[in-house]
């Protein structure tokens, strides 16, 4: 006999989440109370509201199935590993590159550079210059003494 845990099922949060919203609203919830619920259990993870209410109009169409839905366009080239160590160095070597500047030298476009920076390397713009949004705990050392 297998045990649970070799027989469980790799599953994504989101997926989770889908099947709970296709439970809450076979169980005639609205789409508020099931994004209230998902708030409680899944707390900062939770689908947003927008997204609960797009999956419930689903559902009333009929359609029942949680897995993604195919994506039209195609991926992202420009958020590659390279273009993000390329902009990584560039600030490192001096912070007060605007997002314009370290544009044009990398040839990424103004708006993934700033995703770049902002999502993909979690810094922020301050005073002029993107810094970290998280200090380090050597930083945290420093500013205490």
């Amino acid at each position: 006999m297998l045990s649970s845990s070799s027989c469980e099922i790799v599953m994504s949060d989101r997926t989770k989440q889908r099947i709970c919203l296709r439970f809450c609203f076979r169980l005639r919830k609205t789409a508020t109370e099931a994004h209230e619920m998902l708030q409680k259990a899944f707390k900062e993870e939770a689908l947003s509201r927008t997204q609960v209410y797009e999956w419930f109009a689903w559902f009333k169409r009929g359609e029942m199935s949680v897995e993604d839905h195919p994506h039209s366009g195609r991926p992202s080239t420009s958020r590659t590993d390279e273009n993000v160590k390329e902009i990584r160095e560039r600030i490192n070597e001096d912070r007060q590159y605007t997002i314009d500047e370290i544009s044009e030298a990398t040839g990424v476009s103004w708006s993934s550079c700033q995703r770049i920076l902002t999502m993909g390397l979690k810094m922020r713009h301050v005073a002029a210059k993107f810094v970290p949004c998280l200090l380090t705990q050597d930083q945290k050392n420093t500013r205490l003494t």
